[in-house]
């Protein structure tokens, strides 16, 4: 049934199978793609109009090169969909961010055919270029071809990766997808005509051909390309407006539609027999070939599972990030000192309102995570109170800044790490597990982790209005976890919920109290008491949870972050420091990456779940 469904791609099972096509094949194929595209995404959740958008420029790039001698870098991976599908993927697509199935990201121990691994964007330039520059070295003529989204050049790292490729010494291809900001304006009929001129086989033939004539010519032959080469460059700069990637050292072709084969494979034809850099700018639809994704590219950018007909999404509960934006936009009612700041993840974050309502005070700096924090940072020595947004496995692009810009001047910056603790389906590069131990290292640094919504709203609260210098507020992905009918939080610093006569503790910190709530009930339905210690505050501790805890025989905290650094080796330290006598453990993620899978799963493999937990307590 699936083979009858998509009869052309069911049958590529290699870039070589491609090849076989026709190109008036290939607008067949692309309809196949996007079909199981959207119903993929559907099912398994994932990034949508991103895929949807390259499937041409993908299709073209492998029916002109040969993958994977020919190396395709792929700059954040939200674009790769395609890739997978063309490179013997195909018959594994419906597992894509499951547990044991393909990443949702390009992966070097999936396919030869993913030459470099990535989950943040602004790299496949630097990546490229090494690889390129490690075949030249071996005398690989090989191709290397970087593919980066337009997003993605508002990263710093991409400029520093096109400054230093411009001045290398033969062919290298940065394909740019631009989808959603002009580079280089189209201003018409001219510039259209202009532009087909210069992708023609025929045009790039003859000017070479024309220019060695001259070349041949005695005493005027050699001026006479220069002083053409020089009209030609003043006449292109008076069309397009820009220069910028010729400045750096690229031969540009482009604007080139996207989505227009024959015109994308003519490019990358000539593209890839030049002996210098080449940048080959095209411009696609995000969403392409699918309604809902085209008019709201930015909901269908990441989404969960969602009705194929409606495009609605199949949950609807509140989360932390919504939670967030609305207590911040209550406070920044209060105070017009507030400023919020996004690396280009306004509604992700929960910044969609604030946006709206405080115009003036909302900044989004683009994919520039170190870019944010020093801005913020001088915001903050002019008494604003910058709190920049920011997933916590983006923060740690950002790690000098923190250390040098904000906590050595020991400036109040504030910040809301989203997405702390293992996210799941889009695995190792994504996980927020390294925050803590980043922070956690950090003189002058203030950490809360909240459980709930409630505990957010405080906590975000105190850490704009009562602390001082780098303060960070935590919190995961999704909407909040189990609640005891009983529990109410006593501050933001730490909560006892239990016994405190009890023998055994457990000690933990955000979402993991939901689970240590329910591991204390599985053990006393077999007679064993237990307390639970829940920290709020975790940097710096308050003496008294140690103090509290030095009165148990047994303590064992567990921790949804890396061991190494973590506030349960810290709590140890303090622990031992009392005299503590019984005996202490911890559970943690070791030294190791956490691999793509629903965060329930993950949880439960590292026994960070009410389950494990039950088995180490009942010990």
């Amino acid at each position: 049934m699936e083979n009858n469904n998509f009869p052309l791609l069911s049958n590529i099972k290699s870039p070589a199978d491609l090849k076989k096509l026709k190109v008036s094949e290939l607008p067949a194929l692309c309809e196949e793609i996007r079909r199981k595209l959207i119903i993929t995404v559907s099912e398994n959740g994932g990034h949508l109009a991103p895929n949807l958008g390259v499937v041409e420029l993908t299709v073209a790039m492998h029916y002109v090169f040969n993958c994977p001698q020919d190396s395709f870098v792929f700059d954040v991976g939200h674009q790769s969909y395609t890739h997978k599908m063309l490179t013997g993927r195909f018959d594994r697509i419906d597992t894509i961010r499951k547990t044991g199935g393909l990443s949702g990201f390009p992966r070097r121990y999936e396919s030869p055919c993913d030459a470099f691994g990535t989950g943040h964007s602004s790299t496949s330039v630097s990546a490229a270029l090494g690889i390129a520059k490690a075949k030249q070295l071996k005398g690989d003529k090989s191709k290397t071809i970087a593919f980066i989204g337009d997003g993605s050049f508002t990263g710093g790292l991409a400029f520093e990766g096109i400054n230093n490729a411009g001045r290398f010494k033969g062919n290298f291809i940065v394909i740019l997808n631009d989808n959603k900001m002009s580079i280089s304006k189209n201003v018409g009929a001219v510039s259209r005509h202009l532009n087909a001129m210069r992708i023609s086989p025929w045009y790039v033939g003859a000017k070479g051909k024309l220019e060695r004539g001259l070349n041949k010519i005695p005493f005027i032959g050699n001026p006479t390309v220069r002083a053409l080469t020089r009209f030609k460059n003043w006449i292109k700069k008076k069309i397009y407006k820009t220069n910028l990637f010729e400045n750096f050292g690229f031969h540009y072709y482009g604007p080139v539609d996207g989505h227009n084969l024959e015109d994308l494979i003519n490019v990358l034809h000539i593209a890839k027999n030049h002996d210098k850099p080449v940048l080959i700018h095209a411009v696609t639809t995000k969403g392409k070939g699918y309604q809902f994704a085209e008019n709201d590219p930015k909901s269908f950018h990441g989404i969960g599972r969602f009705d194929i007909d409606t495009g609605e999404p199949l949950s609807h509960s509140d989360s932390f990030s919504n939670c967030f934006g609305k207590k911040l936009c209550k406070l920044a009612s209060e105070d017009k000192s507030i400023c919020a700041i996004t690396a280009a993840m306004t509604v992700g974050t929960g910044l969609s309102d604030f946006s709206d309502q405080y115009k003036d005070r909302f900044f989004d700096v683009g994919i520039a995570e170190e870019h944010a924090v020093t801005f913020g940072c001088g915001l903050a020595t002019q008494e604003m109170t910058p709190v920049f947004a920011v997933y916590s496995s983006f923060l740690q692009r950002a790690y000098d800044q923190l250390v040098h810009d904000a906590a050595a001047q020991n400036l109040h910056l504030v910040l809301a790490v989203d997405r702390a603790g293992i996210v799941g389906e889009d695995g190792e590069t994504h996980q927020g597990v390294f925050d803590v131990s980043i922070l956690n290292s950090i003189p002058n640094t203030t950490i809360y982790s909240p459980c709930y919504f409630d505990e957010l709203d405080a906590s975000l609260e105190i850490a704009i209005n009562k602390e001082k210098g780098l303060t960070a507020v935590r919190y995961p992905r999704g909407n909040e976890p189990y609640r005891p009918e009983d529990f109410n939080y006593m501050s933001t610093d730490f909560t006892v919920y239990g016994n405190p006569n009890a023998s055994r503790l457990i000690v933990t910190y955000g979402r993991l109290f939901a689970e240590a709530c329910k591991a204390k009930q599985m053990l006393s339905n077999v007679g064993i008491e237990c307390c639970v210690l829940k920290l709020c505050k975790i940097k710096p501790i308050n003496p008294e949870a140690v103090r509290f805890a030095s009165n148990f025989r047994r303590v064992h905290f567990f921790e949804e972050g890396m061991r190494n650094g973590s506030v349960a080796e810290t709590f140890e330290s303090e622990l031992y420091k009392l005299g503590f006598n019984g005996s202490y453990g911890m559970t943690a993620i070791e030294d190791t990456f956490i691999l793509h899978s629903k965060h329930t799963q993950a949880l439960s493999a590292l026994k960070l779940d009410a389950e494990g937990m039950y088995s180490i307590m009942r010990k």
